[in-house]
């Protein structure tokens, strides 16, 4: 019976994450940001209070590191000029003008953070080369569009 309770609880946790949280989020590059932004870098560990409010810790960090990887999955099986379109959907919740976001992106490289940790190496290299493209695509469609003056 124990571990029926167990499935149950895992299924309510699971869609309190999906249902609630995560479908909140309009783009798939903005579910990401948010759950790498759940994760200390260093350790490694997933941490949302609200949930381990009503969840264990052990299982919050399964269900967030299992969103995450699934997030990442979903976007790298997007052609590119469906994650061009996510990213622009997604950098429109931020106060920085495009021009800004591709220029603070290309220089720190931030992008790497957004990764799951334990992808195969090859993987993490489509990932970075995918949005490095898409930076670039980017830039050179900002560069185009500029009135001469």
């Amino acid at each position: 019976m124990d571990s029926w309770g167990s499935l149950d609880r895992n299924r309510k946790l699971t869609e309190d994450l999906t249902e609630r949280t995560l479908a909140a989020i309009p783009s798939e590059y903005g579910k990401l940001i948010y759950l790498a932004s759940l994760r200390d870098v260093a350790s490694g560990m997933y941490r949302h209070e609200g949930l381990e409010a009503l969840y264990s810790a052990g299982s919050v960090q399964e269900a967030l590191l299992h969103a995450h990887r699934e997030v990442c999955s979903r976007i790298m099986e997007m052609p590119l000029a469906t994650q061009e379109e996510d990213l622009l959907i997604c950098w429109k919740g931020f106060d920085v003008e495009a021009e800004g976001l591709i220029g603070n992106w290309k220089e720190s490289e931030a992008y790497r953070t957004l990764m799951p940790f334990g992808l195969p190496d090859y993987m993490r290299t489509l990932f970075c080369s995918n949005i490095e493209t898409l930076l670039f695509v980017l830039e050179s469609d900002r560069i185009t569009t500029q009135p001469v003056s």
